[in-house]
């Protein structure tokens, strides 16, 4: 039997039938009416019954951005939607005959990933997803790990710098406010508007259009260009050193590396890398952990998400 994965995100809800062994079946897109809860519900329930028409499903996992409560039935605070609080199963209950879970989108991605991607075979892994923000998923002896409140894993939300850049959730510091593809585009534009000599390509780019871009960002990085590799290694330098930390109090034996960012590859995991080993605890006297890409692209959530029902079923 089937599950349906959902995964909302601020422009686009995605949708997938997934079956037992984690291929998507079927799969479908609506934009996200991001400004209307009710809306969504809609959007959501619609998406649901498309996907679930003329199959046998076993039950709903949703994926959102935000803190999800330790019943995982209401969203707490969600930054980039119109959720503070939300009995979102509630309401999607009201509306499916299904089983249905709420889960962060980081946490299911991660999932996917300990499932059926980089972070197979092993039973403690951390995931880091480098976009616009900075997502993190623990999972302890094969189990997400949820907290007392059930928002565990906010890993973009460790204070790497004592007062230092003021973050979204209105910290300073907060490793997010360093190690994001957001901060790699505020690099990128404060070296390009310098007069140092490695900013020269990223001035070119940028008087293209205007205006740096995150896609010229990339370009640069994929051109080997030496200013964009320079704020590349500098951000895995930030994600090194706080996995170091982790490994002081997780002890993962893997931690997968997702997010927009991580499509730069070695280049981005190779300065992570080195940082980690750099900063690690005891090191040559413990072992050390495997730093790996995502393999999944644009499905890890849609995926987690449906698994993670389908584990919760029994």
């Amino acid at each position: 039997m089937y599950t349906v994965g959902i995964d909302i995100g601020g422009t686009k809800i995605a949708g997938a039938l997934v079956d037992p062994d984690g291929k998507i079946v079927a799969e479908a897109k609506v934009a996200t009416p991001a400004q209307d809860p009710d809306a969504l519900v809609s959007a959501v329930v619609s998406l649901v019954n498309e996907l679930a028409s003329g199959h046998e499903v076993l039950g709903v996992g949703v994926a959102a951005a935000g803190f999800i409560d330790a019943d995982q039935a209401n969203i707490i605070y969600a930054p980039n939607l119109s959720w503070r609080n939300e009995p979102f199963k509630a309401k999607l209950q009201a509306k499916l005959p299904l089983p249905i879970i709420i889960e962060n989108d980081a946490n299911a991605a991660a999932w996917a990933e300990f499932r059926y991607g980089a972070g197979r075979g092993y039973q403690h892994m951390v995931m880091l997803t480098i976009g616009t923000g900075v997502g993190g998923a623990v999972i302890v002896n094969g189990q997400m790990l949820r907290g007392g409140f059930g928002i565990a894993g906010e890993l973009g939300h460790l204070r790497v710098v004592p007062n230092g850049k003021l973050c979204g959730c209105g910290q300073h510091g907060c490793l997010e406010s360093y190690g994001s593809g957001t901060a790699l585009l505020k690099a990128a534009k404060e070296l390009a508007a310098s007069d140092l000599a490695i900013g020269a390509r990223l001035r070119e780019l940028q008087a293209e259009v205007g205006e740096l871009t995150g896609a010229q960002v990339y370009t640069a990085i994929l051109e080997r260009d030496p200013g964009a590799l320079q704020i590349l290694a500098e951000l895995g330098a930030w994600l090194g050193e706080a996995i170091a930390s982790l490994t002081a109090v997780l002890d993962p034996q893997v931690v997968v590396i997702g997010g927009g960012v991580s499509a730069a590859g070695d280049l981005l995991l190779n300065p992570i890398r080195e940082a980690y080993l750099a900063h690690l605890p005891a090191r040559g006297f413990r072992p050390e952990l495997e730093i790996k890409a995502a393999e999944f692209v644009n499905d890890a959530g849609v995926v987690g998400a449906a698994d993670l029902v389908r584990s919760a079923l029994g």
